[in-house]
């Protein structure tokens, strides 16, 4: 039986449910459309510019620029420490997928060592990762010429040319100007201290020690920033506006580099320190700490091996044995403890003691000798000091007391830090029986006063407290603050600096500043006189007064045999001089280490700079 189709029952039924589906279609569409057209109206005319600075942020970049450093110079112009063009592989840590694997396949390319890789991973952590890191620098010419052909296979690596720190003389001026390096965490987090932080945007180094630390501000500059377009790969393709940096400021320093490599001859294959400087101003003539080290390894980051070397080496080059070494300065300052006896009225120039060839305390059975062991007879102040005489100092000493000298030698400038403009100084230490008590928790005893007129005992100095306590000696009781800096120089303008000079010895009868001078000078210039030999055939005058430091103590009834003991415990060669001795225009300190003989070995040093000062016309 054939099946019949089935009619439809409602015709219009069926339409007016079409038209209802279709209207609500029809106004889903028209609803979505507003949405598009009300979201269009709030992108491109309600929030357009928002949006326009959204857009412009993805296509201009405003790239910080670093200020080139400051120079700086010697008195004559001669070229200390210079910026020189080196290239650098850096790496923008946000646009490298695996920075580790690009680290070894980069190794594969040129020499990158695992400690130079671990020191750029750690810095990848420290520093925001849209910022371009330095991975290794100083490239040579065949590495540079090896990334470039390979560049296009690592992305976010680029290859930099910019200006590097060179110091050309070396270990030369080390421990005066120091030298700068790589800005670490500590270096970030005093600069957010001091609000300083915006302006190293875009720099990697910073001043360390030394006059480059000291001057930092000064040398730095400030930071330019320029708006670039990039690329979507953040490639610049132009520059669309420039806030040029500002260059640091150059230094003009007061040191001389013909002095400088005389002391630095002087004392070659020693351990010591020589400092010169113009008594009148302070300014700083000759700064040299032997041995030393090159400063060049520290710019771009040394290697453990290079740095452990140093620390570990017996001849001890990272200290500034300048204004850190701290020696006891034996008889350098028999003169300022004669002053002091002659002003509080213990000695006259007339007075004297009667030298057996030691000095032996009341009730003590001690005897502490002379230098001589046989003694040198009557002396007074003048043959005390050209003679060196021991037994006349420890005689003063006692009589002086403790509070006396510890009072009297800190308006010397023993004990205290001479506010040089470097960082890195010890203030050394100048006893007294509070700081006996302090240190050791043990009262002051007869025999340490003994010991303090010669300056052995617990009395320590730098060589930068003599020459400045020599220079109060020769400027009658003024004293001056060492400064290297000898002015500043910007855009072609030179400013000097305004040296400091005060009082700060004051002494009842202004002729025993002669008395004193007068040994000094006779103390170079008279047979006797322990600086006699060093100082023959001159063609200008001077005074001194030489040292020899004891740096071990020897029985009673031994004698000093230096070949017998250690290295390290033979005695230190001092030396205190200034010239010439009518208005002095340079006063010099010389320590030399474990040499012995202030006279031998420490006086000659200071003849040769001041052959040198005169013939070269420095004081010109």
């Amino acid at each position: 039986m054939r099946r019949q189709r089935e009619a439809i029952q409602d015709h219009a039924a069926e339409a007016l449910l079409f038209k209802r589906r279709a209207l609500v279609a029809f106004s889903i569409v028209v609803l979505s459309f507003m949405v598009v057209l009300f979201n269009q109206y709030h992108l491109q005319i309600r929030s357009y510019h928002e949006y326009q600075t959204r857009s412009e942020g993805n296509r201009i970049k405003v790239v910080p620029v670093a200020p080139n450093r400051g120079l700086i110079y010697d008195r004559n112009g001669i070229l200390l420490a210079e910026n020189t063009p080196v290239h650098s592989l850096e790496i923008i840590p946000e646009q490298v997928a695996d920075i580790e694997q690009t680290l070894a396949e980069l190794a594969k390319l040129i020499d990158i060592s695992p400690e130079l890789q671990e020191s750029f991973l750690q810095d990848v952590r420290r520093q925001r990762r849209f910022n371009s890191i330095a991975l290794k620098e100083q490239l040579s010419e065949q590495e540079v010429a090896i990334l470039a052909v390979n560049q296009h296979r690592f992305p976010g690596v680029t290859l930099e040319a910019r200006l590097s720190r060179t110091y050309p003389f070396g270990d030369l001026f080390t421990h005066s100007i120091g030298y700068i390096g790589r800005i670490n965490s500590n270096d970030l987090q005093r600069l957010r201290e001091q609000e300083l932080a915006a302006n190293y945007a875009a720099s990697r180094h910073i001043g360390k020690i030394g006059l480059e630390r000291y001057y930092e501000r000064l040398l730095h500059g400030s930071v330019g920033y320029q708006e670039v377009e990039v690329n979507n790969r953040g490639r610049v393709i132009r520059t669309l506006r420039s806030d040029p940096a500002i260059s640091g400021q150059d230094l003009i320093l007061s040191l001389d580099v013909g002095l400088q490599l005389t002391a630095q001859q002087a004392l070659e294959g020693l351990r010591g320190a020589v400092v010169a400087l113009d008594p009148r101003t302070g300014a700083v003539l000759a700064f040299y700490s032997n041995p030393g080290y090159d400063p060049n390894l520290f710019v771009h980051g040394i290697s453990s091996t290079n740095y452990n070397a140093l620390l570990n080496s017996f001849d001890r080059p990272l200290i500034n044995r300048v204004t850190q070494g701290i020696y006891p300065p034996a008889s350098t300052i028999k003169p300022h403890l004669a002053l002091i006896g002659l002003d509080q009225g213990i000695i006259t120039p007339s007075s004297r003691i009667w030298d057996p060839g030691y000095y032996q305390l009341p009730n003590y059975s001690r005897r502490f000798r002379n230098w001589r062991r046989h003694g040198q007879g009557w002396v007074n102040v003048y043959g005390a000091i050209i003679q060196s005489n021991d037994t006349y100092f420890y005689d003063m000493a006692v009589r002086l007391g403790i509070d006396a000298i510890s009072d009297s030698m800190k308006q010397f400038g023993f004990g205290q830090r001479t506010g040089i403009d470097i960082h890195e100084e010890s203030a050394a230490i100048m006893p007294s029986r509070g700081w006996k008590r302090a240190r050791y928790n043990q009262p002051w005893f007869p025999g340490d006063t003994v010991s303090l007129g010669i300056g052995q005992s617990y009395w320590t100095a730098t060589p930068l407290q003599l020459a400045t306590s020599t220079a109060i000696l020769v400027n009658r009781g003024d004293s001056v603050v060492p400064t290297l800096l000898q002015g500043t120089r910007f855009q072609g303008e030179f400013e000097a600096v305004s040296y400091q000079r005060e009082q700060a010895v004051r002494i009842q009868d202004p002729q025993h500043w002669q008395v004193i001078l007068d040994a000094m000078e006779q103390t170079v210039n008279t047979r006797e006189g322990t600086a006699f030999r060093a100082f023959q055939r001159t063609n200008y005058s001077s005074g001194g007064k030489t040292g020899t430091a004891q740096i071990v103590g020897i029985a009673q009834d031994a004698k000093y045999d230096a070949d017998a003991l250690q290295e390290q415990h033979r005695d230190n060669a001092m030396y205190i001089g200034y010239a010439p001795a009518e208005d002095p225009t340079i006063v010099v300190a010389i320590v030399v280490e474990n040499t012995g003989g202030g006279g031998s070995t420490a006086a000659p040093v200071a003849r040769q700079l001041f052959d040198y000062y005169f013939s070269a016309g420095v004081n010109q």
